[in-house]
């Protein structure tokens, strides 16, 4: 008997029935559809990846990141005159690991003050994802808040995001001699295809002209308009504090240089990358490097104050040293454990993975350049 064919994932046949009714799909339309469908979307439906089966991301190493991490929102906490409460936001928290991470070194570590004052809201799309948080911190109780949405009301505290703007949809473009032409998920013999088209906003142009480099002829890029719409929100959200993204992208001129012919779009299944994106759409990551340049000056347009963009290495080493190593080697530490601590950090910063690859951009509102560990020369 021969095989039976593989029946396409479901998310396949919800997309060329739209591409039928309204024609090719932007890739950003495309790329929403394939991450955060209600039902069927890779990070959004009911039964999600296993942590780690597709990717692995800095909360995975262990718990060091997300102690070094609270050291530094405790002195943002000093710095902006030991607000009650001081808003902790996480965007794109996903179970909830980082942020337990982040609770459980705050009781443990940093002053009882400071985790009184700590009022933590997780961000996350997906209810699958709520219910998982809600269940993993329901011990910290009224201190934990979980929601689909940045909250509407000014906020006193640090808005954070760790590898959010990265699975954020972009556009795909292409340049064709001195035309910019943008690139469209299609339908053809009943398979999903790509095609090239008139740009579908101005917008796409604007994007080089204001956060971006020229492209070469034959070049593809991706334009992260999401990534700003993102950070506007959360720019009006931000009465006065800091705003911290940690992802993995680089400035204009790296990010578009003639070197990166095809763009930086992957996608990801088993820990593996390949440029397959159209195949088994809402079952595989899809991500795109971030464009720091264009989150440093859009935040100048919102107001915000431009105070550092390093590469997660020395971000945090320099968290490490200011407290003395404490979380490596602190009193009270078995052997077993530093070894796992020191073990972690070197997985945390090291150059040719996570250290380099990893940027941290902080910026701020009403803050009057203050000195933050994270950013001191090493």
């Amino acid at each position: 008997m021969g095989s039976r064919p593989h029946s396409p994932p479901p998310l396949t046949t919800i997309l060329l029935e739209r591409i039928e009714r309204e024609g090719p799909l932007s890739f950003a339309a495309f790329m929403e559809a394939c991450l955060y469908h209600p039902e069927h979307g890779y990070y959004t439906r009911r039964v999600t990846p296993r942590p780690g089966s597709d990717y692995f991301t800095s909360p995975d190493v262990g718990p060091l990141f997300g102690q070094l991490l609270a050291r530094q929102f405790s002195e943002m906490w000093e710095l902006l005159g030991r607000p009650v409460p001081f808003d902790l936001i996480e965007c794109g928290a996903g179970r909830g690991r980082l942020a337990g991470q982040l609770l459980a070194a705050a009781a443990r570590a940093l002053a009882p003050e400071f985790l009184a004052a700590l009022q933590v809201t997780l961000v996350e799309i997906s209810p699958s994802q709520r219910m998982a948080a809600d269940a993993a911190l329901e011990g910290f109780g009224e201190k934990v808040k979980v929601g689909a949405e940045l909250p509407d009301r000014g906020m006193v505290g640090c808005i954070f995001s760790n590898e959010l703007l990265d699975a954020l949809p972009v556009h795909r473009v292409v340049q064709r001699g001195a035309a910019l032409r943008e690139i469209y998920v299609s339908a053809r013999g009943g398979a999903l295809v790509e095609v090239e088209g008139e740009p579908s906003s101005p917008a796409l142009a604007d994007y080089f002209h204001r956060y971006g480099i020229p492209l070469a002829d034959g070049q593809l890029a991706e334009v992260g308009l999401a990534a700003l719409g993102w950070l506007a929100r959360a720019a009006a959200t931000l009465e006065r504090g800091f705003l911290i993204t940690i992802d993995y992208g680089h400035r204009a001129q790296e990010l578009y240089a003639p070197g990166r012919r095809r763009g930086t779009l992957l996608a990801y299944r088993q820990h593996r990358a390949h440029e397959d994106w159209l195949a088994a759409p809402g079952e595989q990551d899809l991500t795109a490097h971030v464009n720091f340049t264009a989150l440093q000056a859009k935040g100048r347009e919102l107001g915000l104050e431009m105070l550092g963009f390093i590469p997660q290495t020395s971000f945090l080493l320099a968290l490490a040293r200011a407290s003395g190593f404490a979380d490596l080697e602190g009193a009270g530490k078995s052997e077993r454990e530093k070894l796992s601590a020191r073990l972690a950090l070197r997985q945390l910063i090291h150059p040719g993975g996570m250290g380099e690859t990893f940027k941290v951009l902080l910026q701020g509102r009403g803050v009057n350049h203050p000195r933050l560990s994270g950013l001191q020369p090493l």
